[in-house]
C-alpha cells in the first residue's frame, strides 16, 4: 500500500468515529469494518483501527454508565410526586409539578452533552493529526483491544 492510500485510510478510519450518528455502534463497527479488511495491507492501519476501537468503546461505556446514573432520578422523582398525587381515581395519576429531582437530571444530561462534544473534539483532532502523518493517543481510553 502506498502512503497516500494508507494515509487517507487512517484519516477515515478516525472520521469513523462519527458512524454511530449514522447507525447505532456505528462508531464501533466501522472502524472495525477497516481493521479487518486493511489489517494485512498495513501495520499502521491495524494499530490505528485497534486504537479507535478502543476509543469508542470507551466513551460509548462512558456514556451508558452516565445514562445509568439518570434512572434513579426518574425513580426518585416518580415516588416523590407519588405522595404529593392529588387524585388517584381509575389510576390516573395527578402529579404536581414541583420537583428535587430536576436539577440532577438536568445536571447528568449536561455532563453527557459535554462528554459528546469532547469526543466530537477529539475525533476532530485525531483526524487533522492523522492528515499531517502524526500519531495521536486517544485520552482515557480502555484497551479492550490489544
Amino acid at each position: 500500500m502506498n502512503k497516500q492510500n494508507e494515509k487517507n485510510t487512517v484519516f477515515l478510519t478516525h472520521l469513523s468515529g462519527f458512524g454511530g450518528f449514522l447507525f447505532p455502534f456505528g462508531s464501533v463497527l466501522i472502524p472495525l469494518i477497516i481493521r479487518e479488511t486493511k489489517k494485512d495491507e498495513s501495520k499502521k492501519i491495524d494499530t490505528i483501527s485497534k486504537d479507535v476501537v478502543n476509543f469508542n468503546l470507551s466513551y460509548l461505556l462512558y456514556t451508558f454508565l452516565l445514562q445509568i446514573m439518570i434512572v434513579p432520578f426518574f425513580i426518585g422523582s416518580f415516588f416523590s410526586n407519588i405522595r404529593y398525587a392529588t387524585h388517584f381515581d381509575n389510576m390516573k395519576f395527578h402529579f404536581n409539578s414541583d420537583s428535587n429531582h430536576f436539577f440532577g437530571f438536568v445536571s447528568v444530561v449536561s455532563i453527557i452533552s459535554i462528554l459528546s462534544i469532547v469526543k466530537a473534539v477529539l475525533i476532530i483532532k485525531a483526524a487533522m493529526k492523522a492528515n499531517d502523518n502524526e500519531n495521536f493517543e486517544y485520552p482515557y481510553t480502555i484497551k479492550f483491544i490489544n
